[in-house]
């Protein structure tokens, strides 16, 4: 998978990019990263990327020209009938919600290009004409998109083929599954007078199985309980949750 980053900052990039699975999935050739500079796309002298808004109003807008070269930039080594499958997307505070459909949604495509907005905003002619795609990930304002690219890259780079040790792990993911994950445990067994739940060393996976969906459910049910109106629920679970007050609307 090939994804472009297109941002005022690529220095904000190379810590969160040199460690932990991003490395090693680079490494392994499931991804290929690549930051681009949209200064480096400005005509004049001083390198101008924003200027005031059209009618007045507080703060600086990212003009269209560099934004639209710098994608055109990245694109331009791939046939024409690839381009249209490497969506370019605009890190926006009005975007669509960034959730775990949407990391499955993006790392299903070949390659994407990722857009950092800063200051005040971007040009609008760039979210009508030139942008596919627009994400937020959360109701909150960042400086600019570069946070939210880091988050967008390491949720969709996770799912890659050969991006996890243990794909499995991936598969049971909090939201994955339509609810929260189930508790966790490790050894040591006890620690500091709290003991591991009976039931998962008891070698009865089944019973496992059971112990982990209901405590899935149980803590989707009091911490997100409105993830459970279009989580997958089997008959069992609806049982399961009508005996802990919950009715399904």
């Amino acid at each position: 998978m090939d994804i472009h980053i297109l941002t005022l900052f690529p220095g904000m990039f190379q810590g969160p990019f040199q460690e932990s699975i991003i490395k090693r999935a680079v490494e392994a050739g499931c991804v290929r990263i690549h930051l681009r500079d949209i200064r480096e796309h400005t005509t004049d002298k001083h390198h101008v990327v924003d200027d005031y808004q059209y009618g007045g109003g507080p703060g600086m807008v990212m003009k269209p020209e560099p934004v639209f070269a710098a994608v055109e930039s990245a694109l331009a080594c791939y046939p024409d009938e690839i381009r249209p499958q490497l969506p370019v997307v605009l890190l926006s505070p009005q975007g669509r919600l960034f959730t775990q459909k949407v990391a499955e949604e993006l790392a299903a495509r070949p390659g994407l290009v990722l857009l950092c907005g800063h200051y005040e905003g971007v040009d609008e002619r760039v979210s009508e004409h030139l942008a596919a795609d627009e994400i937020s990930v959360g109701d909150y304002v960042l400086t600019g998109g570069e946070l939210a690219a880091m988050a967008v890259v390491d949720a969709v780079v996770r799912l890659l083929p050969g991006a996890v040790g243990n794909q499995d792990s991936v598969a049971t993911d909090s939201f994955t599954t339509g609810v929260l994950q189930h508790p966790l445990y490790t050894r040591p067994e006890e620690f500091r007078g709290w003991c591991v739940p009976p039931v998962l060393l008891s070698g009865d996976h089944a019973a496992v199985d059971r112990w982990r969906r209901q405590k899935a459910l149980l803590r989707t049910l009091h911490r997100r309980p409105d993830l459970l109106k279009t989580a997958d629920l089997t008959p069992e679970d609806i049982k399961f949750l009508k005996k802990q007050g919950y009715e399904p609307s």
